[in-house]
């Protein structure tokens, strides 16, 4: 009974989601949370999610709206980054949602649930160059940390930008929106290593204004009436392991993929285990 319960439940739950514009409820909310009488809802916010404050770059009373205070940058040395030119990090604090192989082009989102890589990446070329490697996707939650860094050093080629919807990527759309995040809008990195190709993918949600990236400021996403725009740089541009990429406006999801045999991930990696930025995830194997 409680499991027809809580099935009905998540029908209806999906129902109000596809029933609400979201887009525009998440540029009103990115919207809102930058006015700087946000401000007030910050200790408000740090203490309902147990945000821990003092890791911040600066004291609460500092930051000028919620949204300012989101994208916080941390104090330094409190994230280090492990050493190693064959060491792979995680760029972002939160927690493993899934990781494993990349098999005949598709990827696990949940159990019993796979989407395939060219619908993520929104090109069958694209995905070919991963198919047979690994994956890792990572949750951030809104207390996590929402700077999102390289998880190795290398040349960023370019980006792509996905337009889509806006589900919540949180357990509960992760469970029940089947290929969420091929469904999701999304900005990919690409990354040039010594031993392979890396894709960097940055998966918006429900009340996430937008992601923004360093290396180009005019790169956004959530934008009226977006476009499939992809852009490979015509000066690549190199960035060490830890090196800032971009930003989350709210929690999200990153997803890292790395081609054949290129990385063999941590073998204590689950679903559901906390991480955080700079920590190892992987190790190059083809260096």
């Amino acid at each position: 009974m409680g499991h027809r319960k809580m099935v009905a439940k998540d029908r209806l739950m999906l129902w109000c989601l596809r029933a609400v514009p979201k887009r525009s409820v998440s540029r009103l909310a990115g919207y809102l949370a930058a006015s700087p009488m946000s401000r007030v809802l910050i200790p408000r916010f740090a203490r309902a999610y147990g945000v821990n404050v003092d890791e911040a770059e600066r004291p609460l009373e500092a930051y000028e709206s919620l949204a300012d205070f989101f994208t916080r940058r941390l104090k330094p040395g409190v994230r280090p980054v492990a050493p190693g030119a064959d060491v792979v990090v995680s760029p972002v604090d939160g927690r493993v949602s899934q990781m494993g192989g990349i098999t005949n082009g598709t990827l696990l989102q949940a159990k019993g649930v796979t989407y395939r890589v060219s619908e993520l990446l929104g090109s069958s070329e694209k995905a070919a160059v991963y198919d047979g490697g690994t994956f890792v996707t990572l949750y951030l939650s809104p207390r996590d940390y929402h700077r999102i860094h390289m998880p190795v050093s290398g040349w960023i080629t370019g980006y792509c930008y996905v337009p889509g919807t806006l589900f919540p990527v949180n357990p509960f759309g992760v469970r029940c929106v089947a290929g969420l995040f091929a469904k999701n809008e999304r900005l990919i990195t690409y990354i040039r290593t010594d031993w392979g190709e890396v894709a960097v993918v940055k998966v918006g949600a429900t009340m996430v204004g937008s992601v923004c990236v360093t290396y180009d400021e005019t790169v956004r996403t959530n934008v009226r009436r977006g476009k499939l725009t992809c852009r490979v740089l015509e000066a690549p541009r190199y960035a060490g392991k830890g090196d800032e990429l971009g930003y989350f406006t709210f929690g999200s999801t990153v997803i890292v993929l790395f081609s054949k045999g290129a990385v063999r991930l941590r073998d204590d990696l689950h679903p559901g285990m906390p991480i955080r930025m700079g920590q190892p995830i992987g190790r190059a194997v083809t260096m």
